[in-house]
């Protein structure tokens, strides 16, 4: 069973970092891209951040992108989302997602079959 156990949330101030990790276990971490997304309250589940199986190919929502670095470890079966230059707005439970088959990397939530617990970041103006 694939399982996903993201930790590295908490608070902080506005124009302060904090690096995000999943963990994830259950089957060949390197076989399959990952993702990042991320719930407000009040707002729909928004796609941040996406990388390919190999780790050459990134994907960044335009309200990250120059802010945020995605990277894979596939010796650690770890991803990372490297959050720089934070903002208030950036405030939600961050999600890594997986999907069932390979090959497959994108933006829409509906792709991934394999959700994290989450974890909450919090931005202070």
């Amino acid at each position: 069973q694939v399982q996903l156990v993201e930790s590295g949330g908490g608070l902080v101030q506005a124009g302060g970092s904090l690096r995000l990790s999943c963990a994830a276990s259950g089957r060949t971490f390197s076989s399959y891209s990952m993702g990042w997304f991320r719930h407000a309250p009040g707002k729909e589940r928004e796609f941040v951040s996406a990388i390919s199986r190999t780790g050459l190919n990134t994907y960044y929502a335009d309200s990250v992108k120059g802010r945020f670095n995605i990277s894979r470890d596939n010796a650690k079966n770890t991803v990372y989302l490297q959050m720089n230059s934070l903002k208030p707005e950036d405030t939600a439970v961050y999600y890594c997602a997986t999907p069932r088959s390979t090959g497959v990397v994108s933006y829409r939530p509906q792709a991934y079959t394999y959700w994290g617990q989450g974890t909450q970041v919090t931005v202070s103006s």
